[in-house]
């Protein structure tokens, strides 16, 4: 199994909330160690929670372990985990006044591209 090359000091993450992460592979780490405490909190084990979430035993165990995981995989097992809500988390929508909005505004439909010359 091939190592994870270090990130560059630019590309570090920044402090969340009070710890501060050195690098992804320590993010993974700490997420799959959360992961791991909350299915033993409900006292599932791997197997079973595997099954449920529909996802191999083994992609499971890497995510739990940190090795890395696909989203498809860590969606599904916050979905049996009944954790979704920690998906509301990662990017929360901007709230606007509506009173600072002119009445005339609409949401965005999509991102400005690149104009033509």
């Amino acid at each position: 199994m091939p190592k994870r090359q270090e990130e560059s000091p630019q590309l570090r993450t920044p402090a969340v909330g009070h710890a501060t992460y050195a690098s992804v592979a320590d993010l993974e780490a700490e997420l799959g160690a959360r992961l791991r405490a909350l299915r033993l909190d409900r006292n599932l084990e791997q197997t079973i929670l595997a099954q449920r979430a529909g996802v191999s035993l083994t992609a499971l165990k890497r995510l739990e372990s940190g090795r890395g995981s696909t989203t498809h995989t860590l969606i599904s097992i916050l979905r049996a985990l009944g954790r979704e809500d920690w998906l509301k988390a990662i990017a929360p929508v901007a709230t606007i006044n509506p009173l600072t909005m002119p009445k005339s505004a609409e949401p965005r439909r999509r991102a400005t591209g690149r104009r033509k010359r």
